[in-house]
């Protein structure tokens, strides 16, 4: 199974730039006696990681994600690289940068993520977008995912 999602930045940059809302809080909080902002810093990520809708720097945390924030679900590679091929034509207008937006380079996104997917790898590609905003497509690999096995494989709708 391939779960993906785009994820428009725009307005929230300076949200992007916090990796600590982007990856898992510590299993282990913070001991008794830290600091009250460490605690309250551990609080927060606790809180928002499992549902923020920022891309996570690990791709495969894209599956421990609510339903919500993913775009699709799929249970052939063949379906999932055909969905990004159709995100990246739909962004591609939008791209910053003109090289970006070249046709051939974009089928050589997709064929790489075929090869990918095939060899039961994840696929994450982000791009610059006009006004300014940032698009994050990633499709994930689950069955179960290579990189972390002990993620749950979520459940198709």
């Amino acid at each position: 199974m391939w779960r993906g999602g785009p994820e428009p930045v725009g307005a929230r940059g300076r949200r992007f730039d916090q990796e600590a809302l982007r990856r898992p809080p510590h299993p282990e909080p913070p001991p008794a006696g830290s600091r009250p902002e460490l605690i309250q810093r551990y609080r927060e990520v606790a809180a928002e990681f499992p549902v923020s809708d920022l891309p996570p720097l690990e791709t495969a945390y894209w599956l421990v994600k609510p339903r919500p924030l993913v775009r699709g679900m799929w249970g052939e590679a063949k379906e999932a690289v055909a969905w990004l091929g159709e995100q990246l034509a739909l962004h591609a207008p939008r791209f910053t940068s003109e090289a970006e937006r070249d046709v051939a380079r974009l089928a050589r996104l997709v064929d790489s993520a075929a090869e990918d997917l095939a060899a039961g790898g994840d696929v994450s590609y982000g791009f610059y977008l006009e006004r300014p905003s940032y698009l994050s497509l990633a499709l994930v690999t689950c069955s179960p995912n290579r990189a972390m096995p002990e993620l749950p494989c979520p459940v198709r709708e």
